[in-house]
């Protein structure tokens, strides 16, 4: 028979403690940093700030899935609104659940950027991807049909359910 005993010291029980600490945080890291290969392509977008020029606006609209025109089909100065009801409403609440903050713009000039998409995943022709830039920051953005019964969805592409 084996009898072990040990003396407890305080100061090497910390040390073991912080020790663990230290290896369970370099885990979650590093299981952190090799998920993000994994995660979906919304997620895995171009961030929405240092929008400048057209390349970095393209970028980001090919980082959701769409391939879209090289230049924009259309630029136009916008206002934000400061009250979003009727058909603003249903956009606001788009854009919140894309992330965007939009109605924290109210009021401000921007501008909106349409690009024609070529890539829709049911082949369809006229569909257009529109993103309003705020001071070199996406502030909102959406998928459409430029149908007169068209629809309007995120730019996220597995997003392809239309809402009026």
């Amino acid at each position: 028979m084996f009898i072990f005993t040990a003396k407890f010291n305080r100061k090497r029980a910390v040390a073991i403690v912080i020790a663990l600490a230290v290896i369970l945080c370099a885990i979650i890291l590093v299981a952190g940093y090799l998920d993000r290969d994994k995660a979906e392509p919304a997620a895995r977008a171009v961030q929405a700030t240092g929008i400048k020029t057209n390349d970095d606006r393209v970028k980001y609209l090919r980082s959701f899935g769409w391939e879209v025109s090289e230049n924009p089909v259309d630029e136009q100065e916008i206002v934000i609104p400061r009250e979003f009801t009727g058909v603003y409403a249903n956009y606001i609440e788009l854009q919140e659940t894309q992330g965007f903050e939009l109605k924290n713009y109210g009021g401000m000039e921007a501008k909106r950027y349409t690009y024609e998409i070529l890539n829709y995943p049911t082949g369809e022709k006229g569909i257009v991807a529109d993103i309003i830039v705020y001071r070199n920051t996406v502030i909102a953005g959406n998928v459409q049909s430029t149908a007169l019964d068209g629809f309007m969805h995120g730019l996220n592409e597995n997003n392809t359910q239309p809402t009026s």
